[in-house]
């Protein structure tokens, strides 16, 4: 019995090792929770510590196992819905800076590069305003390397 309970013991934890290496939602670290507490009341059990010891034993191994597996996938599932923050989605909504403009296009300076950038279609201003030198604008759309942005409002910039 003792070296089964060893051996469920070593299982689980590689089994739970597992889970932080894998996208596996919880369950094979519930797996290996659930394998290292019966290898636990196994090899206590089997060390002539009695039964009841070796349940308490496991009891308290799987208690504590299991809310790491839960805080651990509860971690996991708030950074799944994060915003992205790199590549051409975490450009979206960025607010850059005007460095040069002419009627259908110029260059914005945004996160420290600068872009090809066109006013972005369906702006609602009649007639629309004149992009200069230093005005702020706001990534609307990406197309290929080049930016769509419109005018930045006062409420962005804060």
């Amino acid at each position: 019995m003792t070296t089964l309970g060893l051996i469920l013991l070593i299982v689980g934890a590689l089994v739970a090792v597992v889970e932080a290496h894998t996208p596996t939602h919880g369950i094979a670290g519930g797996l290996g929770v659930a394998v290292m507490a019966i290898g636990a009341v196994l090899a206590i059990s089997g060390l002539g510590a009695g039964v009841i010891l070796g349940l308490a034993g496991g009891l308290v191994l799987a208690g504590a196992g299991g809310a790491y597996v839960g805080l651990t996938v509860k971690h996991a599932a708030g950074v799944r819905r994060r915003r992205v923050r790199g590549g051409a989605e975490g450009l979206l909504g960025q607010v850059g800076v005007v460095r040069s403009w002419a009627d259908t296009g110029g260059s914005v300076s945004l996160q420290g590069g600068v872009w090809r950038a066109t006013r972005s279609p369906g702006v609602d201003d009649d007639p629309p305003t004149e992009l200069h030198s230093g005005d702020k604008v706001v990534v609307e759309r990406l197309t290929g390397l080049t930016l769509s942005v419109r005018p930045a409002e006062e409420w962005e910039l804060i």
